[in-house]
């Protein structure tokens, strides 16, 4: 008998998806921030906090503190 499906613990999706850009974006400024420009850093910088928001949104469901 093979073991039963697992059905899937994290069900907030659009977290989920907000999580994994913010990841990926982390990840790809520390791959490169010794290569990038100053405007680029500081366009990643804002979209690192754009991308902080999204994810307190999605938590939360209200807008993050100012």
């Amino acid at each position: 008998m093979s073991p039963r499906p697992r059905a899937e613990r994290r069900r907030n999706r659009p977290l989920r998806d907000v999580l994994d850009d913010l990841l990926t974006h982390a990840r790809d400024i520390a791959r490169r921030a010794k290569q990038m420009t100053p405007a680029e850093l500081d366009y990643a910088q804002q979209r690192l906090e754009w991308l902080a928001d999204e994810v307190w949104l999605a938590a939360t469901g209200s807008p993050p503190p100012e």
